[in-house]
């Protein structure tokens, strides 16, 4: 049996060429697989390794998403499966309610953050959302990653007869400000900017967001306001701590924060979520306090989910 013909996510494989796999049995146990093909994975594996501890490979058609870490019986590489087609968000569990509105975003400037936990699907999901916009209103989009981890990369036929194009590149050696640069300069309607790690991430995502274009990105985060601090902690490095919660005042579009609920093969996402007024010359609320730097926010949270939920307008 070869390794894609296993049902699975996350692999693990030591220096010694253990395979491991989530069982499907018990929550949060793995078990040791054997697959036929497992020399020639490991051969690729091993060819592509870069200088960096973190890259993707494409596999026989599936991308992988590689961590290399140095254990101490010697390297430890761990793998996560991605899909080999983006799904669509309208399948992804989501209220129709907020997938709706998040559409409706689509014609806005500004950055809409998705934070959570790793494995909790903010990737696929953020993919998801900009595949989206580009099927409803075609246009350009640029996403610089590292390293590049949904198939993204192509050409999408939009629902109003226009053509949407997306092209993938990935950051080397933390460079994040000449790959943006470039972006800017090649017009693109979108932009996604790949796990908020670093603080040039951070200040160009930043940056981006008051340039006129929409922007997506994601972030490891315990909460939402965690994904906001997080946000302004990384770029502070770069800039005032003031200046970072003031352009993130002016730029915030939405911010969701998602787990996942549920057993290893039947998982659906969790949200919380929080929005600014997309009209920057009415009051928003939400912006004075993101710009007051005190992230009081639970009474907005609260506030908006419930007017959500009875299928009111957020603003």
């Amino acid at each position: 049996m070869e390794l894609l013909q296993y049902s699975f996510s996350d692999l693990y494989i030591n220096s010694n060429k253990d395979f491991y796999i989530s069982d499907e049995k018990y929550a949060n146990s793995l078990k040791r697989v054997e697959p036929s093909d497992k020399e020639e994975f490991c051969d690729q594996l091993f060819m592509i390794m870069h200088q960096t501890s973190s890259y993707s490979m494409n596999y026989k058609g599936t991308f992988f998403r590689v961590e290399n870490v140095l254990s101490v019986n010697g390297e430890l590489y761990c793998l996560r499966r991605m899909p080999l087609t983006i799904p669509s968000i309208h399948n992804l569990s989501f209220d129709h309610r907020f997938v709706q509105y998040m559409l409706s975003l689509s014609s806005q400037s500004g950055l809409i953050i998705w934070g959570g936990a790793t494995g909790s699907g903010k990737t696929t999901s953020i993919s998801s959302l900009l595949a989206e916009y580009l099927n409803l209103e075609g246009g350009f989009a640029y996403t610089i990653e590292d390293p590049a981890e949904m198939p993204l990369e192509g050409e999408y036929q939009s629902f109003n007869g226009s053509i949407g194009f997306c092209k993938q590149t990935e950051v080397q050696n933390d460079n994040w400000r000449d790959p943006l640069k470039s972006a800017l300069r090649s017009k693109p309607r979108y932009i996604l900017i790949g796990e908020i790690r670093t603080p040039d991430a951070a200040c160009e995502c930043l940056r981006a967001s008051i340039s006129g274009h929409l922007v997506l990105t994601t972030i490891h985060a315990s909460s939402i306001t965690d994904a906001l601090s997080s946000l302004v902690k990384y770029a502070s490095f770069s800039m005032s701590e003031s200046s970072a919660f003031d352009i993130l005042s002016r730029g915030i579009l939405a911010v969701v924060k998602q787990d996942l609920v549920g057993t290893e093969n039947h998982r659906k996402p969790h949200i919380e979520t929080l929005f600014a007024n997309p009209d920057l010359n009415k009051g928003c609320s939400v912006r004075s306090i993101i710009r007051s730097g005190k992230l009081n926010l639970a009474t907005s949270i609260e506030m908006q989910a419930a007017r959500i939920a009875q299928s009111l307008p957020v603003f």
